[in-house]
């Protein structure tokens, strides 16, 4: 995928749902994978053409294991001209002694967030850009219904009551293989995941379904997409 065609799919997200208003600081996090990695480069091109005025900073939560090297993303940043924040905690230890397997990554999700929205808080960011694409969407939605029995997926905008700040999602109309098209195109380097449990997760097993599904059915994600846009799910109305 070219950069044009990246900066078309974020560009339509941003205008579908009027995900920028003007002088907004947005947190981008930077986990080190392809999604951010693809949406941070994304948001710093728009700045320079995209009609509503914003600035950009880079957060990466660190989660404190030792072999999770940011050189790369500091390089990034330092070519894009982000202005870019390290947080250091130690998520991963609390995660590894939580004794219930079946929810450590609901545990760390949910503290990796409230660390990236503390430290935006802390920077002077109002908004807050997290990297779902269009597969993710998918994927949650199937996971909603087969895990909980309802229909659901990520909004594309979501205000945050008990902060104030803004979460927005840029990159949810770009398809998985497109930002990994991107990457390859780009090669940029990927920082390793190094948590234990990566690749082992009920995600991954849904990831697996709908890439079959996908197989056998050509063009079944896209009518999936269309269903989430259409379903009227809260939050979701353009």
């Amino acid at each position: 995928m070219k950069i044009q065609k990246l900066y078309s799919y974020v560009r339509q997200a941003l205008d579908d749902y009027k995900m920028i208003d003007p002088d907004d600081v947005i947190a981008v996090g930077l986990s080190g994978g392809k999604d951010s990695i693809a949406l941070l480069y994304a948001l710093a091109g728009l700045r320079s053409f995209y009609s509503v005025p914003f600035s950009i900073k880079a957060i990466t939560v660190e989660l404190g294991y030792e072999n999770f090297d940011i050189a790369p993303l500091e390089e990034l940043c330092e070519q894009l001209n982000v202005e870019y924040h390290v947080v250091h905690t130690q998520i991963g230890e609390i995660v590894g002694l939580n004794q219930s397997n079946k929810s450590y990554c609901s545990l760390c999700a949910r503290l990796r967030k409230g660390a990236l929205n503390d430290a935006a808080l802390q920077f002077g960011c109002n908004k807050v850009a997290y990297a779902h694409h269009m597969d993710d969407m998918i994927e949650t939605m199937l996971m909603s219904l087969i895990y909980e029995g309802k229909f659901y997926a990520f909004p594309p905008v979501t205000k945050l009551d008990r902060t104030g700040l803004t979460v927005i999602r840029p990159l949810m109309y770009a398809p998985e293989c497109d930002v990994i098209g991107f990457m390859h195109q780009m090669q940029f380097t990927i920082v390793k995941n190094p948590c234990p449990y990566d690749g082992h997760t009920k995600r991954e097993y849904i990831k697996s379904l709908v890439r079959q599904l996908n197989k056998e059915n050509p063009g079944v994600k896209k009518r999936l997409f269309h269903a989430i846009k259409e379903g009227k799910i809260e939050d979701w109305n353009i």
